[in-house]
Parts: C-alpha cells; structure tokens; sequence
C-alpha cells in the first residue's frame, strides 16, 4: 500500500514471477462490444519484482522498506498482447492515486463510491476509520505480538510506514460501514467469499474491493493479538485495490498505489487474495 510513482497501466498475465505490460490508461465503457477476443493491446514487456519483507531475509539485520523502492525495469524490446478466449466486462471506475502513505482502502474506497457519482476526497472518508495511533509492540524475531483492531480502526499513522511499524492499515468492516453510510446502503462485504463470486459482481459491473499484497507480492504473512483480544492476520505488504472488469482469464485492477489500471491473471489474483482471507467489499 505504498505511494509509488509509476505510469501508465498494465496487463499481468501470469504467476506471480510474469509479465508486466504497460499501456497508456483508457476509460472504457460498461461492456466491452460482444465478440471481442483480446484484451486492450498492450505496450512492450518488462519484468514484475517479487517484494520481500527483510523478516524473511534473515541475515538482514535491520528493516529496509524493500517494497518501497521501485526499479526500472530494463527497456522493453517486445510488444505483447493478453489474449482472453472469451469478451470481458469492464466497469467505469474512476482511477485515484492514494493522497497518504497508508491509506490505500480509502483510494479504494473513493474509486468504488466515485463509479456511482458519489465523490468524496480521501481525508473526508478517512475521518471515518478513527485511526489508533498506538504504536505495536514487536517480538524478540522483530514480529508483531500485539497492536490495534484493523477490524474496527485504522490501525497506526496513516502517515507511517509499516516496516517500521508506524503505520498498518485497516480491514473490510470499517469501508463497508463508509460505503454503506455515504450513498450505497447495498454494499455488503466480509471473507471467504469465492472467485466466482467476485467474478459474478464484476459481470454484473459491481466494483469491489478486495485485500491483496502490494504490487502482488508473498511476503511471510504473521498474526498479532489486538488490544482487544482479536486475533489480526497480516502481511506487512497489506494492500488494498478495486477490481473494475473481468474476462475469462483476468481481473482488470485500480490500483492506488500507482494511480493505474491494469490487467492481473485470475490465478495471481486468487493466490495473493487468499492472503488475507478472500476478504472484499462490494460496491452495490
């Protein structure tokens, strides 16, 4: 859920070691015109990194925000498609750039409420989620054992940084409440839900939201115990997106992190979702 900069958007059509294929952003219409049997063309090839938290790097012996740091990639010498075997679904979300360093739901939250006319800045919303400014108290193997409830708060500065551990973020109770309360009383959330489900929102042109890892990373996922009790799963790479089209192989991404639209393979997606549960909210 860092703030990076980067241009553009961009198709990812395999596992988490694939592709990374950039394009200039178009805003499409609801559905794309039936028939159709690709995915926008893309521009050239570069590589994805694998982000890795220094926890799993053991002979690292202080934190470095690995995943705030954005390379280059090498130039791209070849131009690719995504082919998709069926039409695809996309939905007009608006794309945002997140205005904080942590606040990655509320840009997620602001596109889905933005794609029924429902604008709100990022801040107005954030001032829902209370955040708890306590700061965590870390394990002797630089864990987390106990912090705040992203159940019910915003957890940290939203300033921060969460390899410091300043700063975290927050879970789906707290945007449903928001979206529900600032103009879509249909909107449901929580975990467990399927793909087919998710799948079956976005045909319906339903954006959601849904918890991942930045820039579709694995890094060691670990549980803390909040200050009321709850048992919280985490990654210190929590992310959250809004998913705003699907075809039969992919997921068509809003991303804030980058302020950019993207294509992720159906197979990343669901692995690096899993992550965190299958945790989403729909926008209704």
């Amino acid at each position: 859920m860092k703030v990076l900069t980067l241009a553009s958007t961009a198709v990812i059509t395999s596992t988490l070691g694939g592709s990374l294929l950039l394009t200039p952003v178009h805003h499409e219409a609801a559905m794309a015109t039936p028939g159709l049997t690709s995915l926008p063309l893309t521009g050239s090839a570069t590589s994805i990194l694998r982000i890795k938290h220094p926890i799993e790097a053991e002979a690292i012996p202080a934190p470095i925000q690995i995943y705030e740091q954005y390379v280059a990639p090498p130039a791209p010498v070849v131009a690719a498609r995504a082919i998709a075997p069926a039409g695809y679904v996309t939905i007009a979300v608006p794309i945002y750039r997140q205005t904080r360093a942590l606040n990655c739901e509320t840009g997620a939250l602001q596109m889905g409420l933005a794609a029924y006319g429902h604008y709100y800045s990022q801040d107005a919303l954030f001032a829902y989620e209370h955040p708890d400014l306590r700061r965590a108290v870390v394990g002797a193997n630089g864990t987390v054992s106990q912090w705040g409830d992203p159940y019910t708060n915003f957890v940290g500065s939203v300033n921060g940084s969460e390899t410091a551990l300043s700063g975290y973020g927050v879970y789906y109770p707290v945007i449903l409440s928001i979206a529900r309360s600032h103009g879509l009383p249909n909107a449901y959330g929580g975990e467990g839900f399927s793909p087919a489900t998710i799948y079956a929102e976005l045909a319906a042109h339903h954006p959601v939201e849904v918890w991942v890892e930045a820039r579709w990373s694995r890094p060691r996922l670990g549980t803390w115990t909040a200050w009321d009790g709850r048992r919280i799963r985490y990654s210190l790479a929590e992310h959250a997106v809004t998913l705003s089209g699907v075809s039969a192989t992919s997921v068509r991404v809003n991303d804030p992190q980058f302020g950019t639209q993207y294509w992720v393979s159906k197979s990343t997606f669901e692995t690096v979702w899993r992550d965190f549960g299958n945790m989403a909210v729909i926008f209704r």
